[in-house]
């Protein structure tokens, strides 16, 4: 049961929502079918797809019960962004957070991603991540998709475990088109400014509806596109000393990644419609993603300073290569029906999915001078906090072998999940209903990692024989628009080469590897049996939705104790089992005081639970017998965060294509996860005796609030002659403000991770005569990234503000022509420590184009 929280008063919302770039964003019911938006008769050339898209969208959240927000397709189904977590943050109060310049991770009003549930097609999406239960969005082509809803407010008919929302990706069915038969095809080609590389994609898809009265229907779909991607990263620290009021740094470094990303998305859907009230069905899906990436990397660090400012220093000189490949991939199979049945309407649905994320290789190579062997000159008065060269003109001899890392990793999920829902009218108001059902969801989900780590070998045949020049070579040294030189450069190949053929310059460090090898390593079992009761009651113009879900959770862990007698062969040798059951009222409501004015308000609760990692019972232990042991076990006995949210907003439709809309929100959240460190503690670990020893664990806080408002405006200037019809104009803007109190972890208010107080999007467009024309720029502020014993020690995310252009032509109603510019600003991924000043890294990516044609008969 949830715990006890303070019964406030609160309004709190949601807004429309903003048409993203080739996309109508707005709400979706969540619940049914919303009535048909009759399409104009096509003559000459007409833009059909984002128009006819926005009315769709609009009407769909006139007649929504939920607070939602909502992305549909064109006619062709196609974004210039490259994935659907870069689709969605156009939406009201949606960030991500970037991999690469690309949005990876879904942030919902500054909600941690780990507690958003992510569905494909109505069915909950597993995590290949080992590290939590975010979901990778940027897994999933953008082409793909026909629309994603994110819910705001939840309905008992939702899972529970969405504390931030859900979001609801729908690929495309035969019966979604209007034509009987249908072929789109796209290719395109662009060009990145930072590489001068090409990026590519092609895909298309085929369908329509078949048989005597067009009762089947199949679509099949494939996408296929490939990245080169470079950006570059200038890395200074996390620990910074102030000197006569100036920060400096302890170390520093150049980072030029370069890496290929491909992506491969096919889709089959197929439905059966044996009469106008029996729908069958098949949902099937598959989706890979690959990164082969290649780190160079330049550094410095034990740096002694000989002025204030400015200045000269010495320091120890490093130059590694780290050598990545990642191959994930996610399928997934749902079968399911919707019937009239006793009068009401059934809707059961089942089905399997499993994704996987297999790192084939995690290897780096680290050379090293020794202490003050490379000198250089420094200058803290700029963005980057030091200007240095210290490998231009080196003597290479002096960088040694230092250590090797060879590490493969595989996580996987596995997810069986079932569920049934029926509707039933009720003579009560003006078309009420009542509807049950429920869901099993069957969760396995393991991580493996393996690792062996190579540690230098004193002597003169030792590892002071492996040096740099043997292995390096000098590539590509302009490096932020020749603001510095890019040093040597380590051949992998060569190194892994050099060290099979004269394995004496290297030895295995055998106490880290058994550690990194088991600790990671887990085996969790998830079973989540719900069940609901919800009523949609009408009276005139007011709807009434309220609700109760009921869980019942049930969780067995497998982990490892790592001591002094632990082999790399150890197996599972610790286990934990919980179990508890949740209940989650609700109330949604609508009151509509005209067609183009309502009130929405909802008050919902929901609960997040813990991440896999935190709730495998591993003990890590310290076997160097240093005076102070240091311990870090998991908690199998965490909590599930549990919420309470309120939400309430109005909106105006002054015309089918146009909204306008205002809300707040607000949120408590009861037992949030946080790391604590215990020192002094005398106990047994890993059936090992400590004295004053540090221990490290996942414990539940005390609670976490947060309040929000959103404001929307879209509207397009169809009632303007001529030309000046075709202008329109879509504004989104959310704030945020919240905090943690954690006494446990730190005194005072915390601030919360993910948090941006700040974000929107701002797009000026045309479409008419066949031309369309979007400028779009999306902003958020800053949020905490990784809490730190005080203010001063927290890490942040920049603030980051991005311009992208989509431009398209009809040339023929079958034919389009289009080109994109991304990242016009050249936004970089900026992190600090504490203040803006203190820089921990700043990457950047500068532009890339992209143009190509469209076909749709």
């Amino acid at each position: 049961m949830r715990a006890t929280t303070t019964a406030l008063l609160a309004r709190a919302a949601t807004c429309a929502l903003a048409a993203g770039m080739l996309f109508s964003t707005v709400p979706a019911f969540a619940q049914a079918d919303a009535p048909a938006v009759e399409e104009p008769a096509s003559t000459d050339v007409v833009v059909t797809g984002t128009r006819m898209g926005q009315r769709k969208a609009v009407n769909e959240k006139h007649t929504a019960d939920n607070t939602v927000e909502a992305l549909y397709a064109n006619d062709v189904g196609k974004l210039p962004d490259q994935n659907v977590a870069e689709a969605v943050r156009r939406l009201p109060g949606l960030t991500v957070a970037n991999d690469q310049g690309e949005g990876r991770y879904v942030i919902i009003r500054g909600i941690d991603p780990n507690l958003i549930n992510v569905t494909l097609n109505g069915q909950t999406l597993p995590a290949p991540e080992p590290s939590g239960r975010q979901v990778k969005l940027d897994d999933l082509p953008s082409a793909m998709i026909q629309s994603v809803v994110v819910s705001k407010s939840l309905l008992a008919s939702q899972d529970a475990n969405a504390i931030g929302g859900e979001v609801n990706i729908n690929t495309l069915t035969a019966f979604d088109r209007k034509q009987r038969l249908f072929l789109d095809a796209r290719a395109s080609a662009g060009y990145s400014n930072l590489n001068g590389k090409t990026p590519w994609e092609i895909d298309g898809q085929i369908g329509g509806r078949f048989g005597a009265e067009d009762q089947f229907g199949a679509v099949i779909s494939a996408n296929y596109s490939r990245r080169p991607i470079e950006s570059e990263n200038f890395q200074a620290t996390t620990a910074y000393t102030v000197v006569g009021g100036v920060a400096r740094p302890d170390q520093g470094g150049l980072r030029d990644y370069n890496l290929v990303r491909t992506r491969l998305g096919i889709v089959g859907n197929f439905d059966w419609r044996p009469n106008d009230h029996t729908k069958v069905y098949i949902r099937s899906s598959y989706s890979k993603f690959t990164d082969n990436e290649y780190r160079d990397q330049n550094r410095l660090d034990a740096i002694t300073f000989t002025g204030a400012a400015t200045g000269t220093f010495t320091g120890r000189g490093a130059v590694l290569i780290r050598r990545r490949q990642e191959d994930d991939n996610t399928k997934s199979v749902t079968a399911g029906v919707d019937t009239d049945l006793l009068g009401g309407r059934l809707e059961a649905s089942g089905g399997w999915t499993r994704a996987v994320k297999l790192d084939p290789l995690r290897s780096e190579f680290r050379f090293r001078t020794g202490n003050n062997a490379v000198a250089g000159s420094y200058d803290l008065t700029t963005d980057q906090p030091y200007i240095f060269n210290p490998f231009v003109g080196s003597d290479l001899t002096k960088y040694i072998f230092n250590s090797l890392n060879i590490e493969t990793r595989q996580a996987a999920e596995d997810l069986w999940q079932f569920r049934a829902d029926y509707t039933h009218p009720i003579a009560i108001g003006d078309g009420s209903s009542i509807k049950i059902g429920g869901k099993y969801l069957d969760r396995h989900k393991t991580n493996n990692q393996d690792r062996v780590n190579y540690g230098t070998v004193s002597g003169a045949a030792g590892s002071a024989s492996f040096q740099l020049p043997s292995v390096s070579y000098v590539s590509d040294t302009n490096f932020y628009d020749g603001r510095y030189t890019f040093g040597p450069r380590i051949d992998y190949d060569k190194a892994r080469a050099y060290l099979a053929a004269n394995p004496g310059v290297a030895s295995i460090t055998t106490a880290s590897t058994i550690s990194d090898t088991l600790a990671s390593d887990y085996d969790v079992r998830e079973s989540i049996v719900s069940g609901y009761a919800m009523a949609t009651l009408k009276f005139g113009g007011l709807t009434l939705i309220p609700g109760i879900r009921v869980e019942h959770t049930q969780d067995k862990t497998k982990a490892k104790i790592v001591n002094g007698s632990s082999t790399t062969a150890t197996d599972f040798n610790s286990f934990g089992e919980k179990s508890y059951t949740d209940v989650f009222p609700g109330l949604n409501a609508k009151y509509e005081f005209s067609r183009e004015l309502l009130l929405r308000g909802a008050v919902t609760t929901a609960i997040g639970r813990p991440n896999y990692p935190d709730l495998a019972p591993y003990v890590i232990t310290d076997t160097s017998t240093p005076a102070t042991p240091l311990i870090t076990i998991g908690n199998p006995a965490l909590k599930p965060y549990k919420a309470v949210n309120l939400d309430a907003s109005i909106e105006y439709y002054p015309t089918p294509e146009a909204v306008f809309s205002a809300g707040v929100f607000w949120k408590q959240i009861d037992n949030p996860i946080y790391i604590s460190q215990t020192l002094g503690v005398n106990g047994t670990f890993g059936n090992v005796a400590y004295t004053n020893a540090s221990v490290t664990q996942s414990i539940n806080a005390q609670d976490e609030t947060l309040t929000g408002v959103e404001f929307n405006a879209q509207y397009q200037f169809t009632q303007l002659p001529g030309f000046f019809g075709g202008f329109g104009v879509s504004v989104n803007y959310t704030h945020v403000s919240g905090h943690a109190n954690a006494p446990g972890i730190r005194a005072g208010n915390l601030p919360l991770a993910f948090q941006s107080r700040d974000s929107g999007t701002a797009q000026v467009f045309y479409e008419k005569y066949g031309f369309a024309l979007r400028v779009a720029y999306s902003y958020r502020s800053k949020y905490l990234d990784l809490l730190g014993t005080s203010a001063a020690t927290d890490q942040y995310t920049d603030d980051n503000g991005q311009l992208d252009l989509h431009a398209s032509y009809q040339i023929l109603p079958q034919v389009t022509v289009f080109g994109d510019a991304t990242n016009l600003t050249d936004a970089p991924w900026r992190r600090f420590i504490g203040n803006k000043d203190q820089l921990v890294e700043r990457e950047r990516y500068s532009y890339s184009l992209r143009g190509g044609v469209q076909v749709h008969f």
